[in-house]
C-alpha cells in the first residue's frame, strides 16, 4: 500500500485499521505497522502467523519487506498498532529490521 498521508492520527488510524487484517490464530495478538518512506510514501504490515512459528513475521518486518520490494530502503516513521491498553514495543528482530533502514520520529505510544 502507497500513500501520501503522513499526519500522525492518519497513521494511528491506519495502523488501527490494517491491524485488523492481521492473521494471528495462534497468539490471538492482532499487530498492525504503518511504515513511511524518508519521501512520503506509506506501506503497512500486519502480524502473520504459522503453526511452524519461527515461520511467522511481525508486522513491523511485514512493512519493511513490503517497503523494500517496492524499491524504498530509506525510512522516516513507523507506528505500530496492538490491542493492548498498555504499548507494547517492538521485538528485538524486529528492532534490528528497523535499524537497517532510518533513524524513526517518535510518536507517543498508545
Amino acid at each position: 500500500m502507497s500513500s501520501n498521508s503522513t499526519h500522525e492520527s492518519d497513521l494511528i488510524g491506519m495502523s488501527l485499521e490494517v491491524m485488523k487484517k492481521a492473521y494471528c490464530p495462534y497468539s490471538n495478538f492482532p499487530v498492525g505497522a504503518v511504515l513511511v518512506t524518508k519521501d512520503g510514501k506509506v506501506f503497512t504490515g500486519v502480524n502473520v502467523e504459522n503453526a511452524s512459528y519461527g515461520g511467522t513475521i511481525c508486522a513491523e518486518r511485514s512493512a519493511v519487506v513490503s517497503a523494500v520490494s517496492s524499491g524504498h530502503r530509506d525510512f522516516a516513521k513507523i507506528v505500530i498498532s496492538t490491542e493492548l491498553e498498555d504499548p507494547a514495543s517492538p521485538c528485538g528482530l524486529c528492532r534490528q529490521f528497523l535499524v537497517e533502514f532510518g533513524n524513526y520520529e517518535r510518536f507517543p505510544k498508545i
